[in-house]
């Protein structure tokens, strides 16, 4: 359902062209909301602009993942102000929006360490965000809109008018309820909830139908999707994926973030025997240390992880691996963090994501008053991404020599180069005609690069 209710704001502000900036930091689920509240704009007449000095509204969508993120959105939003007063003087009337899950944790703080930002609002209200700007311009003062809803936003998002490409994005899920002890999504993105499957068909038909070829679903826990079927009956990843599978023009599938206490029989067993689902997992374990995972909330041991991997790796011989790592959670001896890199070297994985622990407002682990050394956590780190980036490099190095089906996305760097992603999630770039973008062909890999692959046309090569 499309809220019609700004229907004379609509008409009223199609005749004047408006320009819309929009910063987005943190996950892929943030690019998927800030690519909405663009879908939602357009109808008032807003286009986007890639210069901030031009913008007639300047969002900020931000992440709390990241250390000492509010300090980094007040020294951004430092910077904006700027802007708005320049613009000001030019008679030019600019709205600064604060959005994602800093905006939702703290902002009472921000309007009132930056008074000069006109809207906050967090990850579940961006559908009023129409609203909002009304509200603005009857110079009503600031507005905040940090609750969560008791309807859901996506019943309000109009379908995409424009893809940002080949591949794209789509939330089937939000929110968790692990409740793991250094993380916020649980307060900054609430409860999970499962958008419904025909919704999800939907968007990804019409994504399709604008020239997308790749879609990967999103979600805190995108493998615990159960959503209402047009059946009447829940169905998992594995059913929705099966009938996204089927959608024209749709060739390749994933899905992230995982959690490896959801990853089912029958999800593995997908790998194996759904085409469209890409041989690329990725599968956050934090560490590999029992006591560690025990105090992190995991929910499982590092034993249990091992054993999933031999599951998955018996199902998809050729699977690549991805993961998350934090290191020094309070409490996190010597003996854990070698437990963390004998799990690494034990599994390898193709590419993996490694973060210093810090403390978030809120998460149990931030009280602990067990918390590691700065200068420890700095030297398990670098340890740990040496192992990893060596792990990244050899995987790389391994596919050289291969035939690999390559979905062409863009233009590559270099006069007549074109560019993609292999099933692995690796760029790779041939020489070749732009007329290929948007097409998998065969590619004989020759060469690894320090972030990409190179490689040739098999000139027998037809689209796959």
């Amino acid at each position: 359902m499309v809220d019609t209710s700004f229907s004379n704001m609509t008409h009223s502000t199609q005749a004047t062209e408006r320009f819309l900036h929009v910063i987005t930091w943190g996950c892929q689920m943030n690019v998927y909301d800030s690519n909405r509240m663009v879908d939602l704009l357009r109808p008032l007449g807003y286009k986007v602009t890639d210069k901030s000095e031009k913008a007639d509204i300047l969002i900020l969508n931000t992440c709390h993942i990241r250390d000492k993120a509010t300090e980094k959105v007040f020294s951004e939003l430092g910077r904006l102000r700027q802007i708005k007063e320049y613009r000001e003087e030019q008679g030019q009337e600019t709205i600064i929006a604060v959005a994602g899950c800093v905006a939702q944790a703290e902002g009472e703080i921000i309007l009132k360490r930056a008074p000069y930002v006109d809207i906050v609002f967090g990850p579940q209200t961006y559908h009023r965000l129409p609203k909002m700007i009304l509200d603005i311009a009857r110079k009503s003062g600031n507005v905040i809109e940090t609750d969560f809803p008791v309807e859901s936003k996506f019943d309000f998002l109009p379908a995409p008018e424009e893809a940002q490409g080949h591949t794209a994005f789509l939330t089937i899920q939000e929110g968790c309820d692990k409740f793991c002890s250094f993380c916020v999504v649980p307060y900054t993105r609430g409860a999970e909830e499962s958008r419904p499957v025909q919704a999800i068909i939907d968007e990804a038909t019409r994504l399709c139908e604008l020239g997308v070829k790749e879609i990967s679903l999103l979600g805190q826990n995108v493998n615990a999707y159960h959503g209402q079927g047009p059946d009447g009956n829940i169905w998992d990843l594995v059913k929705l994926a099966e009938k996204l599978s089927t959608i024209p023009g749709l060739k390749r599938i994933r899905y992230t973030t995982s959690h490896p206490n959801d990853m089912s029989d029958s999800l593995i067993a997908a790998h194996r025997d759904l085409p469209a689902l890409m041989p690329f997992l990725h599968l956050p374990v934090q560490s590999g240390s029992d006591r560690v995972l025990k105090a992190m909330n995991r929910g499982h041991t590092a034993k249990e992880y091992y054993e999933l991997v031999d599951k998955i790796k018996k199902a998809r011989p050729d699977i690549a691996l991805s993961s998350d790592f934090i290191i020094g959670h309070p409490g996190e001896s010597i003996d854990d963090f070698k437990a963390t890199m004998k799990l690494v070297n034990d599994i390898t994985f193709a590419m993996a994501y490694s973060f210093k622990y810090s403390p978030r407002p809120g998460t149990s682990a931030a009280v602990s008053t067990n918390q590691v050394l700065e200068n420890e956590k700095d030297a398990r780190l670098q340890e740990l991404q040496t192992v990893l980036k060596d792990q990244q490099t050899k995987f790389n190095q391994d596919t050289v020599g291969r035939t690999i089906p390559i979905l062409f996305t863009n233009k590559g760097r270099k006069e007549g180069q074109i560019a993609g992603k292999s099933p692995y999630l690796q760029a790779v770039h041939v020489q070749g005609d732009e007329s290929l973008i948007g097409q998998e062909h065969l590619v004989e890999v020759n060469e690894c690069l320090t972030f990409s692959l190179s490689g040739n046309l098999v000139k027998e090569s037809i689209p796959l």
